[in-house]
């Protein structure tokens, strides 16, 4: 099957002032990823606060776009395409945003806000835009009645089902949610992600799903990326990463996440230091200061990510 979303070497750099008096630095958020998603698929990405998840989330979703590298939506370079092409194809790909709260205008009826997305983008008329509205409203578990109703008046659960249904407006193949349950109690995350499921079913979207909650990756995923400090460090299906991590840093945030059982045994893996600053990140492998498996080459030539143990990993003391 082809990928309907492919991303090749993408990286993203941001300039940022220092002062008047200083020279401007550069901010290495994504230092080339790579990774393809087919439809009805699920590839989760986690990693720590600033490895860059976010920073995908907006170059996927063509908000901004990438310093080098491509993207590739059913085939076609987003970076190379016409303006009118670059249009058609951000119909085809959608995000969720993190906060129900502040991703809906509170001035705004729920009804007139599903309907935006068409009145921008499509000639349908008002008739239509409302029929269409309800018919999403329906398919994510919100009642006519909402129609006329504005955000302040719903649970973050429900404001959370406006969102996905807003997104899915223009029926589009591809969603990105960018921490999707991570602002809702955790009695109602289960409803959530089990709706997400239903939907993924029903219209064979492909999710990538941003997330730092591995418990929920794990329910959720069909594969995983683990991205430090702007670079992929291993990637392959589920079982593989969750039940043999390879990378160390894959261990270490592994060993890190609470377990049901109370019976289980785990070694928790502590790892010294803080994360490098991304203004200067160290040569080599980017892990290499945290790292308890790091030897010389490790901290000069940074390592490709390639196929070992049955998935990628970007590690020089992972044998093949």
């Amino acid at each position: 099957m082809s990928a309907i979303l492919e991303a090749r070497d993408l990286t993203r750099d941001y300039t940022v002032s220092r002062g008047a008096f200083r020279s401007h630095a550069t901010i290495k958020a994504l230092a080339g990823v790579s990774f393809s998603l087919q439809a009805g698929r699920t590839l989760a990405v986690v990693g720590e606060s600033g490895s860059g998840k976010s920073t995908l989330a907006r170059l996927l979703t063509l908000i901004e776009n990438p310093t080098a590298g491509s993207l590739l939506i059913d085939g076609e370079d987003v970076a190379h395409a016409s303006a009118a092409t670059r249009q058609r194809l951000r119909r085809e790909i959608q995000i969720v945003f993190q906060n129900p709260y502040g991703s809906l205008n509170p001035r705004q009826m729920i009804g007139k806000a599903l309907e935006e997305p068409l009145l921008v983008n499509t000639s349908l008329s008002s008739a239509e835009r409302k029929a269409e509205a309800l018919s999403i409203m329906a398919k994510v578990g919100l009642r006519p009645e909402y129609y006329h109703r504005y955000p302040h008046m719903f649970s973050g659960g429900q404001r959370q089902r406006i969102a996905i249904a807003r997104a899915l407006m223009l029926k589009p193949k591809i969603l990105v949610l960018d921490e999707p349950v991570s602002a809702l109690d955790v009695s109602i995350r289960a409803q959530a992600l089990n709706l997400l499921a239903s939907l993924q079913e029903e219209f064979a979207l492909a999710y990538v799903f941003v997330s730092h909650d591995l418990s929920v990756v794990r329910h959720i995923a069909d594969e995983v990326m683990v991205i430090y400090l702007g670079n992929a460090v291993e990637l392959g299906e589920r079982a593989a990463i969750f039940d043999n991590p390879q990378h160390p840093y894959t261990q270490a945030l592994l060993s890190a996440t609470p377990v049901a059982d109370p019976t289980a045994k785990r070694q928790r893996i502590l790892l010294s230091g803080e994360p490098p600053s991304p203004f200067a990140p160290p040569p080599g492998c980017a892990f290499h200061p945290r790292c308890p498996l790091a030897f010389d080459r490790c901290r000069v030539e940074k390592p490709p990510l390639e196929r070992k143990q049955g998935r990628d990993v970007a590690c020089w003391a992972v044998a093949a």
